[in-house]
């Protein structure tokens, strides 16, 4: 009967829905989505553990889910199982997490595996899926059903949680093949020489390295010469430098001439996995934590003694109990004498413990550890995985006493930490700043955790963003019916939801962190909470926040994820360095010539169809409605930019020489913009640069990453031809109101019929070759602009009319904006013989969309979790705390302590970037530089607050005479010309100090106080 079940739920394969996916199809791409789409799921244990493993697998997208757990939901499920609610007690716990869990993506149908109450998993009953995933179900049948699973192709995976310890193991079978062990894109490059020998050595263009290493293997195209290579079988490769690799034995082909793109080739990779009991005799460590490379040994032996604990007594060992602790010592010693009795102790004290932190961490990796089996996208881990954070541990250790259950929802967290340190988390306050992906994670957990529901615990949660249907793959308190709704808002009441004792302690804002909102995060404001916790998606806010917590001195925790990949910092006063400390190097730039006139990649284009984008259909029609709107905007804003004659013929052709009054005019614009960017402009450019030219060395021109480009001749019947007349005249009409069709004979009717003039190159063009040379094309900006001022329309004369700019959005399928820059692109591609990205590629790099899958941010976040535990601890060593990064492509985890706060010295006093010097009660200058002399003996001779210069050594004796006596609200007015806003209690202060000797002096950051 259960196969039948499972075989029915054949249902036909959808297309992909890009709008939901879109950010994940990123990080898996098509074909794994589409494998996964046809497999069918099943996990047994619905607890905290299972039911995190099932929501990340939900949200992935599988074909079905279908789940089994006939347990009777306890008060204690509550604490970690996030579809439970009160009202489920007593009732199995699969059937009372089924409907919520349905809810959490539409293309994903979720079933129950029939069973009768107190049921076990049973082989017979497995039948018909391709993954198996145990969670929380003992050693014995495990056993039972992996030995079923290894020996009919199924694959298997089963994983715990106890306490702050988890364990993973997999069994995708004999000849497991992963068909991207990276998912990495693949490496490519420019070549310049192919020798012709027996090691056959690449040299690459010296412009960047190649990044292979030693059996990679690759292929090539547009190889002149040596044309062998072009489409070859993949070749592997041996590193011979940064520049330089070798292919083999060469001599059979012909002498390489020029040119030339190597392309990495990823090659499928086989994995043996050994059955689980195999794997029991002789494991094979996954190990996530290099300082504890003796833990998995010993864990390995600690959780088949758990195992066999329960056997015997039907019950595990009770929290911090000695006697059941020796107990299980003695049998783990039966299994490998060896062990670290220590951790095998803490293992039994913990075993009835149940973390949030925890199963979302090895819920997401599990759930990646699936996907992997389904899909063969990423290297899975071989074979058993076991992880603990005993740091989290409170540096005061509870006693038996303090853990006994209490009969409440926090029980498995009292089991761990104790009573006294739960009403610790209950009263803790946070700031949690961003509420999309990994905010929504972080408050799932706090919620579970228990934080902010004491008497005095607050969580502040602020995000400015709306939900949209991208969102919804990933960020799983949102749901289809909260679109539009703000995502603080309704994060907030999901989780209240969840635990109904986090009502009232929540509180929602939208105004986004920045200076503009210091009246709302003020003093008062962050002297209500205990530390801030970043969930947020740039740096600039990031970096922001790290200054706040520096100079509010509280506790800043930070994540991020890119795709697979994942990192958590902490920040605490006096201990480590700031987020801001250290910097991703910048991303790398394409010079502005290469964009412009020689693009040798398909990002290059893209970035040249974003631009044109802004270029015709934001920037204008913002114009337009600046001297519409603004008095004097031509004299005023203009008349300074360089730029006067150009910006005022762009409007005069905006309002009257190019004003369309109807869309056939819109589609005839299209056509010819068609023609002048990809048929003139490069007629005009091999007019100015043939093909034939040479550099002043006597070297060809179009040679290396100068790719010689033809022009192209308008096709209706062409798609990509077309997709851009029908994207632009759209846009057009857009900004003028005009309505458009979606009839695409029409758009070849009118853009077949339009009178296309006759170009003729023109002489004396300059070209911007390097960029040392100045570009021509700012120079042409300083003409008169007085003629063509005189004949534009008076803003009097069109009150009130306004044009529309076009507000870039890329999430909208149905606005042309990704239509326009994809064909843009493309076109330009062809131009230059570069291969076409699709809408969806050309989507990620104009948007500049980050990938994001919900397995990376529910592991993060849990990580971020763990070190929570110990901020409100309140550690004061600095090695408990532990900074993360992990990849689970493949897969890798790697832990260190933080970076201590360096040290610096004035005199004989050593200080970090923690320490301040403070003035209060708005202290003059006079005084302030007294002090200083005085107190340090040090001259100052400059001070600055924010943009403004307050004071230096050299500014004038009457400027001075006159500053000097003044008190600091009064010297930044003054100064600024504006006024202090009453919320602003204090200053930020920088000087520039020196000794007797007139050596600088740096100084920690110097606080002024108003009052």
């Amino acid at each position: 009967m259960a196969s039948n079940a499972a075989a029915a739920m054949d249902i036909d394969e959808a297309a992909i829905d890009e709008g939901l996916y879109s950010r994940q199809l990123y990080v898996l791409g098509h074909e794994a989505m589409k494998r996964m789409s046809v497999s069918n799921v099943l996990i047994v244990g619905l607890d905290g553990l299972g039911i995190e493993i099932a929501k990340n697998i939900a949200l992935a997208g599988v074909k079905s889910l279908t789940i089994f757990d006939s347990q009777p939901v306890t008060i204690k499920d509550l604490g970690t199982q996030f579809f439970l609610r009160e009202s489920d007690i007593g009732k199995p716990r699969a059937e009372a997490t089924l409907s919520r869990l349905a809810e959490l993506n539409a293309y994903v149908p979720v079933r129950l595996l029939p069973s009768s109450p107190g049921q076990e998993i049973s082989p017979d009953l497995i039948k018909g899926f391709q993954v198996v995933v145990l969670s929380g179900i003992p050693l014995s049948k495990q056993l039972e059903i992996n030995e079923w699973t290894h020996a009919n192709g199924v694959h298997f995976i089963a994983a715990e949680t106890r306490g702050l310890f988890g364990s993973v193991f997999n069994d995708f079978g004999p000849k497991f093949t992963i068909v991207d062990p990276t998912g990495e894109e693949p490496l490519t490059g420019m070549i310049v020489s192919v020798e012709k020998d027996n090691e056959g050595i690449v040299t690459c263009l010296d412009e960047t390295r190649h990044g292979l290493e030693d059996g990679n293997f690759v292929t090539f195209r547009e190889v002149q010469g040596m044309e062998e290579l072009n489409g070859c079988e993949p070749l592997k490769v041996s590193v011979k430098g940064p520049y330089t690799f070798s292919i083999g034995d060469t001599t059979g082909f012909g002498e390489y001439k020029t040119g030339g793109i190597f392309t990495q080739v990823k090659m499928p990779k086989i994995i043996d996995f050994k059955s689980l009991k195999d794997s029991l005799a002789s494991p094979e460590f996954f190990v996530t934590d290099f300082a504890k490379f003796d833990r998995p040994a010993a864990l390995h032996a600690g959780f088949q003694a758990l195992s066999q604990f329960w056997d015997q007594h039907e019950r595990l060992p009770r929290p911090r109990n000695a006697e059941d602790a020796a107990e299980i010592v003695s049998i783990a010693k039966s299994i490998d004498a060896d062990i670290d009795e220590k951790t095998v102790q803490e293992l039994s004290f913990q075993a009835t413990g149940e973390l949030s932190p925890v199963n979302a961490v090895i819920g997401g990796f599990v759930a990646q550890e699936a996907l992997k089996a389904i899909s063969g996208k990423f290297t899975p881990a071989v074979q058993h995985l076991y992880f603990d954070s005993l740091e989290s541990l409170p540096d005061e250790l509870p006693t038996e006493a303090d853990t006994r259950p209490l009969n409440s929802r926090y029980d498995g967290q009292i089991a761990v930490f104790g009573r006294k340190f739960q009403d610790k988390i209950a009263n803790h306050r946070q700031f949690l700043v961003g509420a999309g992906a990994i905010g929504c994670e972080m408050l799932k957990n706090w919620s579970l955790m228990g934080v902010a529901t004491g008497p005095n615990g607050v969580i502040h949660v602020t995000d400015l963003d709306t939900i949209e249907k991208s969102n919804l793959n990933r960020q799983f308190l949102f749901r289809a019916k909260d679109l539009g709704n703000f995502k603080s808002e309704v994060a907030a009441a999901a989780v209240s939801d969840m635990n109904p004792e986090l009502r009232g302690h929540v509180f929602t804002k939208q105004e986004a962190v920045g200076v503009a909102t210091e009246n709302v995060y003020n003093d008062e404001f962050f002297s209500g909470v205990d530390g801030v916790t970043n969930a947020l998606d740039n740096v600039a806010a990031r970096q922001y926040m790290d200054r706040r917590c520096i100079i509010y001195e509280k506790p800043l925790l930070e994540s991020g994820t890119l795709g697979t990949k994942g990192n958590t910092q902490v920040v605490l006063p006096y201990l480590t360095e700031s987020y801001s400390s250290s910097q991703d190097p910048p991303e790398k730039q394409a010079p502005s010539c290469t964009v412009k006139s020689f693009p040798n990649a398909i990002a290059h284009t893209i970035e040249w169809a974003r631009t044109l984008f802004d270029t015709l259909f934001v920037k204008p029609p913002q114009l337009v409605n600046s001297y519409l709107s603004e008095p004097n905007f031509l004299e005023s804003s203009l008349k300074y930019s360089g730029q006067q004659a150009e910006q005022a013929e762009q409007i005069l052709a905006s309002l009257v020489t190019h004003k369309p009054l109807s869309f056939n005019e819109c589609i005839v614009w299209a056509r010819l913009l068609f023609e002048d960017k990809y048929n003139n402009a490069i007629q005009q450019l091999l007019f100015s640069l043939p093909k034939d030219a040479t550099t002043t060395t006597g070297q060809p021109f179009w040679s290396g990453p100068k790719r010689a480009p033809d022009p192209l001749a308008f096709d209706s019947g062409d798609p990509t031809h077309l997709s851009f007349v029908i994207a632009a005249a759209n846009l057009r009409a857009f900004i003028y109101g005009l309505k458009g069709t979606s009839d695409e004979s029409y758009y070849r009717k009118v853009a077949d019929a339009a009178e296309v003039p006759k170009f003729t190159p023109r002489s004396g063009i300059q070209i911007q070759v390097n960029e040392n040379e100045a570009d021509p094309e700012a120079a042409a900006g300083n003409r008169d602009a007085s003629t063509i001022i005189e004949t534009l329309p008076a803003p009097s004369s069109l009150a009130g009319y306004r044009l529309n700019p076009v507000e870039f959005e890329k999430d909208d399928d149905t606005n042309f904006h990704i239509d326009f820059i994809t064909a843009a692109s493309n076109l330009r591609a062809t131009n230059y013989k570069i291969p076409i990205a699709d809408r969806h590629a050309t989507k990620q790099i104009a948007g500049k969309i980050i990938p994001a899958i919900a397995t990376t941010t529910s592991l993060v976040t849990g990580l971020v979790c763990l070190e929570l535990y110990k901020v409100i601890d309140a550690k004061k060593d600095i090695e408990a705390y532990k900074n993360g990064f992990v990849n689970l492509a493949l897969p890798f985890f790697g832990f260190s302590e933080p970076i201590a706060a360096p040290k610096k010295k004035y005199g004989e006093k050593e200080w970090t970037l923690w320490d301040r010097i403070e003035f209060k009660g708005d202290p003059t200058l006079k005084e302030f530089l007294g002090w200083f002399k005085r107190e340090l003996n040090l001259d100052i001779v400059m001070v600055s607050e924010g943009v403004s210069m307050l004071w230096s050594s050299f500014v004038g004796k009457k400027k001075s005479e006159e500053r000097l006596p003044m008190n600091f609200t009064r010297l930044i007015e003054h100064v600024s010309k504006k006024q202090v806003p009453a919320h602003a209690t204090f200053f930020i202060v920088e000087v520039m100090a020196c000794d007797d000797d007139g050596e600088d002096v740096e100084l920690p950051f110097i606080v002024v106080h108003r009052k």
